[in-house]
């Protein structure tokens, strides 16, 4: 039998049309892959111009810090403000990371006693620049790493109605009692009875001697040098009250830490107690050469004003 030709090309004809066909499909697959592509480049790109370089995309929000029931139901008993400042003066040269991070979270965890308690204040020393010389010891707060370059600082004042607690060194090693301490600090202050006054003429008479001590001629000295010279002698004072205290502090506290890693409970309890009481005393040796500062400044003013 014999085949026409228009038969013959249409047989013909049928395998290049799959052919076509089939790179049709594959040619339709490969466009819609490198649309796929350049949508998620877009996702991408879209994505990462609003985020920070390096940053690792996460929707989920850091979560807050919860305060324990105890130390809510101390915040809602003060019937005052309380101002805690917060002493964080770290010098990278010579303190570690860690503890860099560690003053972040105390920031973090001073920030949620401000919310949850309307009266608490929190004041932060970060810098040098907005802080006086002698403030760090006039609050009790223990001065590190002197030996190796500035002195850092990362401790707590607390002052309530006058009254004072501080927290004098910081430390990551006792971070999970952290909010405990200060929680405490706070029942403390809340608690302790008023301090009887001190006899005012008792103070003027110490002041005034010490005073004309320091600055025999008080009339030929400006207020601005009378300042500067009671200034310099406090600043003295407090290194030289340090100098002689913060050595039974500094063994007080080895000897806790050695109880806490290989102590028992009723030694480690021991070692704790024997360590804020050696924190207490010296806090109150400086808060009573803070008190006989301000004395001075005072009788000095008065002693200035009266030689005019």
């Amino acid at each position: 039998m014999r085949i026409s030709r228009a038969q013959s090309f249409a047989s013909g004809a049928t395998p290049h049309a799959g052919r076509r066909g089939s790179a049709r499909t594959s040619l339709l697959l490969a466009v819609a892959f490198l649309l796929c592509l350049a949508a998620a480049g877009y996702w991408f790109y879209s994505v990462s111009k609003h985020s920070p370089a390096g940053a690792k995309i996460d929707t989920a929000a850091p979560p807050a810090i919860q305060l324990s029931d105890a130390t809510r139901a101390a915040l809602g008993r003060l019937d005052a403000p309380l101002e805690i400042r917060f002493y964080s003066l770290l010098d990278p040269a010579s303190v570690p990371a860690s503890v860099s991070a560690f003053s972040g979270r105390v920031d973090q965890l001073l920030s949620a006693y401000q919310e949850a308690g309307g009266k608490i204040k929190v004041t932060r020393f970060n810098s040098q620049s907005n802080l006086s010389p002698n403030a760090p010891a006039a609050d009790g707060i223990q001065a590190f790493n002197i030996d190796k370059g500035d002195a850092c600082y990362l401790g707590l004042a607390l002052t309530f109605k006058g009254r004072k607690e501080s927290l004098s060194r910081l430390s990551p090693d006792y971070e999970q009692a952290l909010e405990s301490d200060i929680t405490r600090a706070i029942v403390r202050l809340e608690q302790e009875p008023a301090a009887a006054p001190t006899a005012i003429s008792q103070i003027n008479t110490n002041a005034v001697q010490e005073v004309k001590a320091l600055i025999p001629n008080i009339a030929a000295v400006s207020v601005e040098e009378g300042e500067r010279i009671l200034n310099t002698a406090a600043i003295r004072d407090f290194n030289l009250l340090k100098k002689e205290t913060d050595p039974q502090v500094k063994e007080a506290e080895q000897h806790y830490r050695q109880a806490r890693d290989s102590g028992s409970e009723a030694e480690q309890q021991a070692a704790r107690q024997h360590y804020e009481q050696a924190v207490a005393e010296q806090k109150q040796k400086l808060d009573q050469l803070s008190s006989q500062v301000t004395a001075q400044k005072e009788a000095f003013k008065r002693l200035k004003a009266a030689a005019h």
